[in-house]
């Protein structure tokens, strides 16, 4: 799904009034149709709405969703914040078409008046500025939104949280009203996806208001979230006259002393994702772990407690280098003799980006197409500092393109950035995942996809997907705070047989 600028959403809104043949007015009566069903299917039924409308087209929608729970029988009340000389020309219009039905359901507040003494079980809808804020809120809306942030009732936003930009992410982000449910219109915004901002806006609803499918088609956008329709047209079904060489041989470097968990993890995941074979390359102290862990893996040792040679063996169709192997010494230079000789695509977590940091002139020598896939405390070592997320992940994007490299910047919404400068996001997962371990099981689910004949754009997309649902079932089971690594490489299968039911 493509994620659109604040322009480029306008834009979209211009096309389907156009192409459709309807009139501006039309397209908020959709928007609000679909948020007032919303709430009416979501909310309890016996709910009280406080609308607070500002004077642009998100205000216009403020009011015509008034109006329709006012008909649906709920008692709503609208208060028109005064903070602009003038209303929008829809704005204007629904709030002559409620005023029609019962001038007391609206309120105009003037500036530096604040509503007091509202129940907490009051429903407050935010409609008060959308996605035209173009600069931050100050003065007296500023101070209105951190009064309604301090009052504990049910808070639902309607397109996006007012102050809170589509684009970008502010320096202060205390003006942005902080809601429990978004009610969006069937794109994301990309401050919807990142920390700093998403935590404001809740749970997210996107809601289909018809907007033109040949625009959204069309327009080009170099973000996008990652869904079903994209990993239905990446997977590639098993042939039932196939056999294990057809799905190809994973070489995971990975282990040392104390840390074998993380060569394990790995291997697991690597099996699991479907490879043919999977091959561990560790010292000599994991030998025996891997071999009890994972028998189905094969193994093979370099020495005593840390890896102090690799090699890739010419059966090998993906290599991982990384997880657990630590910074000894000699599996520093044992990496970088690799690195200076191997020259297919292979996949780069943990230790090994350590070894970067430690020696970043080798960042140059990493083979076109490898993936690499740092946390962001990992990125920043590697690449430097950021002031945000956005900023860290559009970094991202150009070192991608500077050295022709996948990026996964793992976190709550895991991106892949591309050599072309794509960004997808992925929405699945939870917090639960946030446990040691947990990139582990990516990497391993990346490599074995790898091995499978699957090119380094599509194992990173479908490697991320599949790496968050497998999240998500686990946390089903256990709870997110009762669920570990082991429980997300157990649960692939799980994500695998969904795949297959919606193909």
């Amino acid at each position: 799904m493509k994620i659109f600028s604040a322009s480029q959403i306008k834009a979209c809104d211009a096309y389907t009034i156009h192409a459709s043949g309807i009139s501006s007015i039309d397209l908020m009566e959709r928007a609000a149709a679909a948020c007032t069903e919303w709430m009416i299917g979501n909310m309890p039924k016996d709910s009280v709405y406080i609308v607070l409308c500002g004077s642009g087209n998100n205000g216009g929608d403020g009011l015509a969703i008034a109006r329709m729970l006012h008909r649906s029988g709920f008692n709503v009340k609208v208060f028109l914040l005064q903070f602009t000389d003038a209303l929008s020309e829809d704005c204007a219009t629904n709030l002559q078409r409620l005023q029609g039905i019962d001038s007391h359901l609206v309120d105009v507040l003037l500036p530096d008046a604040f509503i007091t003494d509202i129940p907490p079980n009051i429903i407050i809808v935010d409609a008060i500025v959308g996605t035209g804020l173009n600069r931050a809120v100050e003065g007296w809306l500023a101070q209105f939104i951190d009064h309604i942030n301090q009052l504990p009732n049910t808070k639902i936003a309607i397109d996006i949280p007012s102050g809170m930009p589509a684009d970008n992410i502010p320096v202060n982000d205390t003006d942005i009203l902080k809601v429990d449910y978004t009610l969006s219109f069937q794109l994301y915004k990309r401050t919807f996806l990142h920390p700093e901002t998403g935590i404001h806006a809740g749970s997210i609803s996107l809601l289909d208001i018809g907007l033109h499918p040949t625009f959204i088609a069309s327009t080009h956008s170099n973000y996008q979230t990652i869904d079903e329709e994209k990993i239905k047209s990446l997977y590639k079904k098993r042939s039932p006259f196939s056999h294990k060489g057809d799905y190809g041989t994973a070489l995971i470097a990975a282990g040392s002393y104390g840390m074998m968990g993380a060569a394990v993890l790995t291997a697991k995941a690597a099996l699991r994702s479907g490879a043919g074979k999977v091959k561990v390359l560790t010292p000599q102290i994991g030998y025996s772990i891997v071999q009890t862990a994972v028998p189905e893996a094969m193994c093979t040792v370099s020495g005593e407690n840390h890896i102090s040679k690799i090699n890739c063996p010419a059966d090998v169709q993906s290599l991982a280098l990384g997880p657990g192997i630590g910074m000894h010494d000699y599996t520093i230079k044992a990496f970088a003799d690799f690195i200076e000789t191997y020259k297919n695509p292979l996949v780069l977590d943990a230790d090994a980006l350590n070894i970067l940091v430690k020696q970043p002139e080798l960042l140059h020598k990493i083979p076109t197409g490898s993936i690499l896939t740092p946390h962001s405390k990992e990125y920043e070592r590697l690449f430097g500092k950021t002031h945000n997320s956005m900023q860290q992940l559009e970094h991202a994007r150009t070192q991608a393109m500077r050295y022709n490299i996948y990026i996964i910047l793992k976190g709550h919404h895991t991106a892949v950035t591309t050599p072309e400068g794509e960004c997808w996001y992925c929405t699945d997962g939870n917090a639960g995942m946030a446990t040691a371990g947990s990139g582990d099981v990516l990497t391993g689910i990346i490599t074995g996809l790898f091995a499978q004949g699957y090119d380094a754009y599509t194992a990173s997309i479908l490697g991320v997907y599949i790496h968050a649902k497998a999240g998500d079932a686990a946390a089903e089971k256990y709870g997110q705070q009762g669920m570990v690594a082991g429980d997300i490489a157990d649960n692939i299968g799980e994500v695998w047989k969904q795949i297959e039911r919606f193909l």
